[in-house]
């Protein structure tokens, strides 16, 4: 069993009031004291709306907060100086810090350059739409604001492999001109026929002087950061022989060093993951999509969805080593374009399903912990369901020892048990229903044992008869996690 917790520390309407790294930095000994052994940050660079941005419309992989660029010094998150003190608040409290990686595209570019193109149909990326001919595109990168500090290097029209934007023709939103004189790489996720390009300007991995630059950017951030993994963004969309390369220039750049690797390939597929995760050879650890989707389904149909085979499919089933499982993040939650909510009432439900199991690394999303009062677009607002999650860590922490047995024998009612061991005695029973109130006939260790409810959804406890049997009970629509007293 992976014993460690992460905790995505952020989610996409975070204030841009630039606290956010402060905000870390004192909730860190909190978080670690729920049992958190790693938290995965933001991305910390500027990105092309300044102090608005994300982070993912990446501009400056080198400004962290330190340069006048984009109309502020700040990011969204805060300066240079408060990342770097965030990082070492998390540090000392014992957990992991990773870093959100964004390898994939430009965006912002400071100068226009003239390139030759084809247009691409974007439903068919294979096929060529039109002749070469000649477009303004948006795709020099000067940094003038940075002036040459901790890189010289500049990106030019030939480091990138197609864009999203031609100068003479700023009307014709939505095309995706690819330069005449290179392809989509082969290494790609096939939606699309090849999903090579994503957005903005994208960067071409093949290319020796970015393949040095991006190599040489990720030794200065560890370096300067001190961090102690990745979160690697939008790698359907990347060669996989770049990142396999990248991750041995890091181990090999900094021996002796463990570097954790975990990365979005944003897929409901399984054989796509595991593809994945056969090219790169075990260095990237991948997000379990497929689970998350199931999740989905499961809050949609209710008492229709056969919540026995909730984990078919999915990639904690198929590899748990490989799977850092999670119910949502950034991405799907509500207004986002890969939007997949999970529905609040199943929300619990999910938690218990990724925290109190054995198999899986399991993520918390600041979203659906601290929820997001004060946003002012309603559709917006996210449910804090912190209780909850506050009881299966400090369950998962004292309970989820021994042996693991399932009860996943019934579509609306599933159950499992841990029976504890030497170290630590105590057993536990979880019960979930999707339909009506729930009841499972169980076998815990030992008679004559009693169990609380520790989320306090049904108050009468329960005592196991002389041979350890006893009736298990959930209320409808929910679940209850027994603990022995």
């Amino acid at each position: 069993m992976h014993r460690g917790v992460m905790f995505q520390f952020f989610e996409w309407n975070s204030t841009n009031d630039g606290s956010h790294w402060r905000e870390v930095a004192q909730r860190a000994r909190e978080i670690s004291a729920l049992g958190a052994t790693a938290v995965w940050l933001p991305p910390a660079y500027k990105g092309m709306d300044g102090a608005n941005d994300t982070g993912y419309a990446v501009y400056d992989l080198f400004d962290l907060g330190e340069f006048d660029q984009k109309n502020s010094v700040r990011t969204k998150y805060g300066t240079k100086d408060e990342y770097l003190a965030a990082i070492q608040a998390v540090r000392d409290a014992g957990m992991d810090v990773y870093a959100d990686v964004v390898l994939n595209h430009r965006m912002g570019a400071d100068e226009i350059e003239e390139v030759e193109v084809v247009e691409i149909d974007r439903l068919d990326r294979t096929r060529e739409q039109t002749a070469p001919y000649t477009i303004k595109a948006y795709c020099r990168f000067t940094f003038p604001g940075r002036g040459g500090t901790y890189s010289n290097f500049q990106w030019r029209a030939e480091h990138f492999t197609s864009y999203d934007f031609n100068a003479d023709a700023a009307d014709e939103a939505g095309k995706i001109y690819r330069r005449s004189d290179v392809h989509f790489s082969g290494e790609v996720d096939a939606e699309f026929g090849n999903f090579d390009y994503l957005m903005g300007a994208d960067v071409n991995t093949y290319h020796p002087e970015v393949r040095q630059e991006l190599f040489a950017w990720t030794r200065w951030y560890v370096e300067t950061t001190n961090i102690n993994g990745f979160r690697l963004d939008a790698i359907k969309h990347i060669p996989h022989s770049f990142y396999r390369e990248w991750f041995e220039h890091v181990r090999h750049s900094f021996p002796g060093r463990e570097f954790f690797a975990v990365g979005e390939y944003w897929s409901p597929n399984v054989a796509d993951l595991l593809g994945y995760l056969e090219h790169t050879e075990g260095h990237v650890r991948l997000f379990d999509v497929p689970l998350h989707m199931r999740f989905v389904e499961a809050g949609q149909k209710g008492r229709d969805y056969d919540l026995s085979k909730i984990f078919d499919g999915s990639l904690v089933q198929a590899n748990a080593l490989m799977s850092v499982t999670f119910v949502d993040n950034h991405d799907s939650q509500p207004g986002q374009s890969l939007e997949s909510w999970v529905a609040d009432w199943f929300k619990p439900l999910a938690y218990a399903l990724i925290l109190l199991r054995q198999d899986g690394y399991p993520c918390v999303f600041y979203g659906d912990y601290y929820g997001n009062p004060g946003r002012p677009d309603p559709s917006c607002r996210l449910v804090s369901h912190k209780t909850l999650i506050d009881t299966f860590l400090y369950a998962r922490g004292r309970y989820t020892y021994g042996e693991q047995c399932d009860y996943f024998d019934h579509p609306t009612c599933v159950a499992w048990t841990w029976s504890g061991n030497e170290q630590h005695p105590g057993s536990m029973a979880v019960v979930m229903s999707t339909a009506g109130p729930g009841v499972k006939r169980l076998h815990m260790p030992g008679g004559g044992r009693t169990y609380t409810d520790l989320t306090n959804h049904i108050a009468e406890k329960i005592v196991t008869d002389a041979e350890g049997f006893a009736d298990f009970h959930c209320p409808a629509g929910s679940l209850s996690a027994w603990c022995m007293d």
